[in-house]
This record gives structure tokens, C-alpha cells and sequence, in this order.
């Protein structure tokens, strides 16, 4: 099948998928019955009850903003301890047969971090380093509970829209629990029968001992409950590797078909909210305007990467294939490339470290726009909307009319929150790579000089800065300095932009909806998905243009004209 060929299948399933499942996520969040309420409508009923028992509280109660925030934020440093604590003391846990040591305290802190924030950024080696006990109870279960977070902050993020003259925006623990109960378990659970059925491990056992085809040595071949995690790790836009080689490993992906159902999957859920969008703000074609503006740049990147990878700096026909597993190619490669970094995804198949310069700007360039090209799960649409907040504001600007989105007018405090949810990524990308560019502490894990060793940087700290957690290689990230300045970077790219978000929800819905006039800018056409993606582009390019020139595009020129 040609490249081309394996491209528009992808797109197509992605595409023809992405509507069922957003319109079947709209009735979970609106309550309506559904094909599973049957059987697990009773279960969440259960939960609450629970849960009121053991706090005193009715968890369905709906919340203004201020709380909504405060539950998430406490909810997930919680989480964040947690998992801390099992790092530290697996030594001493069950489900440990290979008697791995407790994990060093900065490692620990980062991946707590990186976990608990939906970024899943490692730099370490999992089946060296985390006991099966750590993989399942600590990181699987923050997969779950992190992805569920950014979903619940969208759902209370368009309520502000649907709602008026109320400070309340919902109940974070209904949308917390919808959200794991009807989505991502269920999927998580057909995902991970699929990939154990083509060759995905999944087991308790002990590693494997092999001997060598020479037979002078005995080495060990890691097993472990690998599938259960690859299922929720790709569908929650998590992304953080049973194994150290993520998706490349055989064991993690065997198959081409493995591995197009583990690259559908880090798009399925973020490109069907879009559409959830729609349903749930009573206008199809809102969600289809944003959805057709983050396609469009995500295949414009695809294609960059595609190009450079297929035609560029190659030694023959066949393509640049250094650091690819032939089994899936340059398309695939290609295309996990660009999907994971347009998510905020992480998991690789490829070393993004291998790529062409040109190829290597695509994922980089997605992640600084801010993750929101299909973005992490609700993060990634919640980031999206506010570029459309902020252009429709820029629009009002132009022709002398007060902006409104959605029948709500834009003011100065919606503007406010929505600067800071666009300027606090890129501050803490460029912050944190002039920092360790300019000290020994940063530029002793160099293991590339140059510019290429300069894109290692400033990779690391667009993909914390933007919760992505995937990695450029050749960067040893795993010292006292990096763990800690990536893991304060993903924990404030996280929550100091969800926070705004909830802001913005709790002051739309107290405002009341206004008829749209003859001055209103439409929202729901061609024109302003290209003006949505102008504001995107803009914002995202300009910004991060004179790193980038230091970096990949030196050395693409370098190269080129050597």
C-alpha cells in the first residue's frame, strides 16, 4: 500500500469515527440515556453514594468556578502524592519480581508531576525502573484520572457558554466520574483485548531469560502488564511507555495493525469532542469549524513532515529511515510524529531525535502552537476555544463592534484569562531553555553539539511547557536539574492554564446571552476557520521563530548547502 494511501485511510477512519463517539459523549455529559446506561448508569449512581457517605457531601451538587477549581486542583495533588509515595516505597510492595529499588527522590517528583499532569514525560527507562505495583496502581490509574480531569474542565468550560445569569458551571466529580465510567474505560478496555490479541504483553510474570544467538550470554527480556496501559495511555493522550522505546518496542506495538490502532487512538477522543462541542452549544456547526481548522493545520505539519522525511537529505530512494522501525515506515512514522505532538500525546514509534531538521520542526512547531491541534483530551479544545475567544475579540477590534462568541459578549476579564492560557506556555518553553542553554547544568546532558544539541533543549521544554511529555533523545534528562525545572514546568503549564480556563466558564455563565446583529461575526463558516487558524499560526509561529531559526532551521540550511 503506498504511503499516501496509508495516510488517507488514517484520516478517513479518524474522521468518520470522531462523530458517533462525540455525539455519544454529549448525552453522557448531558445525562441523557445511552446504549450503556443500562449497565453502568447504576454504577455511578453507587459511586455517588459512596462518596456522599464517606464526606457528608452530595457530589452532584453543582459548583461556581472558585470551587470547581479548588476540587480539581486538590483532587489531583492527591494523585500527584500518591503516586510519589508508591515510587518511593515499591521496594517494600507486592508485584515487585524483579526487586526494583525505590526510585530516586527527583525522578520520583518528576514523573509524580509529569503523571498527575497528563504529560507522561519519562526520563527513565519503565521496565528498569517502575514495579509492575507502580505501573498499574500509580501511573495507569493517573492515566485515567489526569485525561478525566481535562475533560471535565472543557465540559464546565461550555457550560459557561450554554448557560446565563448563574455563577454555577456543574459538579467536577459527575464530570470526573462520566468521564472515566462511560468513555475512557470502555474504550481502554476494547483497545487493550485488541492489542493483547496481536501480541501486546500482558502479565505478571517475572522478566524472560533468553540466551544470545551466539550462546556466550543470558540476557533478560522485560514483561509485564503492558497492554492495560498502552490502551488508556494512548486514549487519554497520556503517552508514557511501559517500555523505555515507547511504541517502537515489539513487545509495546507489534503490528501494523497494533500500531494504526494505537495512532487513531491519540486522536479519536480530542478529535470527537469538537463535535461534542457542537451538539452541546445547539449548533453542529460550531464544532465542525473548529474541528475543520485543527485538521486542516494538522495535515498542513503532517505533510511538512512527510516531505522532508520521504525526499530530504536521504542516501537513497527509499527515504530517510534512520531511527524508524522498517516494519512501519516513514508514513507511519510520520504520521505518529505529527499526531502525537499535535496531541498532547507523547508516545512515540519513531526517535524524534532522528528526523531530518525540517522533519524534527513539524512535532516541535505543534507542540509550541499550544497543544491545541486536537490537543490532550478537553485541554486541547478548551486551548482551542480560547484562540477563537481571542480572535473574535481582534475581529470586534477591527470593524468597531463589541466581540461575542457564542451569544456572549468578550470583555476585558475573558482577555485577561485568555492571555495568560496563551502566553504561560511559551514563557515557561523559552524560560526554561535559555536557563539550561546558558549553564553547564543544561549543557552537560548534551550529547549532540550545535544546533541540533540546542533543538534537544529547547524540545525538552516545548514538550513539558505544553504537557506533551514526548522527548528529542540524545538529551540525558534524567539529573537533579531537569527533572526538577521540567516537573515545575508541567505542573504549571497544567494547572495555572486550567485554572484561567474555569475563570473564563464561571464569568460567561453569569452573563446572559445576546442576539446576534447585523455586526456579529460568524463563527460558523469557512472564513473564520481561516481566520482561526491565521490566530493560531500567528501567535504560535511569532513567538517561537528566533529559537526555532537557532535551532532546526539552522541546522536544516547547514545541511542543505553543505
Amino acid at each position: 500500500m503506498s504511503d499516501i494511501s496509508q495516510i488517507s485511510i488514517y484520516l478517513i477512519v479518524l474522521i468518520s469515527l470522531s462523530v458517533p463517539l462525540g455525539l455519544f459523549m454529549a448525552d453522557v455529559y448531558e445525562g441523557r440515556r445511552h446504549f450503556l446506561s443500562p449497565l453502568l448508569a447504576p454504577v455511578e449512581g453507587r459511586i455517588y453514594k459512596v462518596a456522599g457517605t464517606l464526606t457528608g457531601q452530595d457530589p452532584t451538587l453543582e459548583m461556581n468556578w472558585k470551587t470547581y477549581a479548588f476540587s480539581m486542583l486538590i483532587f489531583n495533588i492527591l494523585g500527584l502524592v500518591a503516586v510519589y509515595l508508591l515510587e518511593r516505597l515499591q521496594h517494600w510492595l507486592p508485584l515487585n519480581p524483579e526487586g526494583l529499588q525505590a526510585v530516586t527522590p527527583d525522578t520520583a517528583f518528576n514523573a509524580a508531576v509529569s503523571f498527575a499532569s497528563n504529560t507522561n514525560w519519562q526520563s527513565y527507562a519503565g521496565e528498569t525502573t517502575m514495579s509492575y505495583l507502580t505501573q498499574m496502581l500509580g501511573l495507569s490509574v493517573q492515566n485515567f484520572l489526569s485525561a478525566a480531569t481535562g475533560m471535565a474542565v472543557l465540559i464546565a468550560f461550555i457550560r459557561g457558554f450554554n448557560r446565563q445569569k448563574t455563577d454555577l458551571i456543574g459538579s467536577f466529580w459527575v464530570d470526573l466520574v462520566r468521564s472515566i465510567l462511560y468513555v475512557l474505560l470502555p474504550l481502554s478496555l476494547i483497545l487493550a483485548v485488541a492489542l493483547n490479541w496481536q501480541g501486546v504483553v500482558q502479565t505478571f510474570s517475572g522478566h524472560a531469560e533468553y540466551t544470545s544467538l551466539e550462546r556466550q550470554s543470558i540476557h533478560k527480556l522485560p514483561l509485564g502488564p503492558a497492554a492495560s496501559q498502552v490502551a488508556i495511555k494512548q486514549l487519554g493522550t497520556n503517552g508514557g511507555g511501559f517500555y523505555n522505546t515507547n511504541s517502537s518496542h515489539p513487545l509495546e506495538n507489534p503490528t501494523p495493525l497494533s500500531n494504526f490502532l494505537e495512532m487513531l487512538a491519540i486522536l479519536l477522543i480530542p478529535a470527537s469532542l469538537c463535535h461534542t462541542f457542537g451538539r452541546l452549544c445547539g449548533n453542529a456547526k460550531q464544532g465542525w469549524s473548529i474541528f475543520a481548522a485543527m485538521l486542516l493545520i494538522y495535515v498542513s505539519f503532517l505533510t511538512l513532515c512527510f516531505h522532508f522525511e520521504q525526499d530530504f537529505g536521504s542516501m537513497t530512494s527509499k527515504g530517510n529511515l534512520e531511527g524508524k522501525e522498517v516494519r512501519f515506515g516513514i508514513a507511519n512514522s510520520a504520521i505518529w510524529a505529527t499526531a502525537t505532538t499535535a496531541a498532547s500525546n507523547g508516545s512515540v514509534n519513531c526517535m524524534h531525535d532522528s528526523l531530518s531538521p525540517m522533519g524534527g520542526l513539524a512535532p516541535l512547531l505543534l507542540m509550541q502552537l499550544g497543544e491545541v491541534i486536537f490537543g490532550g483530551v478537553g485541554c486541547g479544545l478548551y486551548g482551542m476555544l480560547t484562540y477563537a475567544i481571542i480572535g473574535v475579540f481582534i475581529a470586534g477590534l477591527m470593524v468597531g463592534r463589541t466581540p461575542e462568541y457564542l451569544s456572549k459578549k468578550i470583555e476585558s476579564f475573558e482577555m485577561k484569562m485568555s492571555s495568560l492560557i496563551i502566553l504561560i506556555p511559551p514563557a515557561l518553553v523559552l524560560i526554561g531553555t535559555a536557563i539550561a542553554a546558558s549553564h553547564d547544568f543544561g549543557t552537560s546532558s548534551v550529547l549532540n553539539p550545535g544546533p541540533h544539541g540546542f533543538s534537544e533543549i529547547l524540545y525538552a521544554f516545548s514538550s513539558a511547557g505544553n504537557n506533551n511529555g514526548s522527548a528529542f533523545a540524545g538529551l540525558n534528562a534524567n539529573t537533579p536539574f531537569y527533572n526538577f525545572a521540567l516537573g515545575v514546568c508541567m505542573f504549571i503549564a497544567r494547572y495555572w492554564l486550567a485554572i484561567p480556563t474555569l475563570a473564563i466558564a464561571g464569568s460567561l455563565a453569569a452573563k446572559k446571552k445576546v442576539p446576534s446583529g447585523a455586526g456579529t461575526l460568524p463563527t460558523d463558516t469557512p472564513l473564520f476557520v481561516i481566520f482561526l487558524m491565521g490566530v493560531v499560526l500567528i501567535f504560535g509561529v511569532l513567538t517561537f521563530v528566533p529559537a526555532l531559526a537557532v535551532g532546526p532551521i539552522i541546522e536544516h540550511l547547514r545541511v542543505a548547502y553543505q
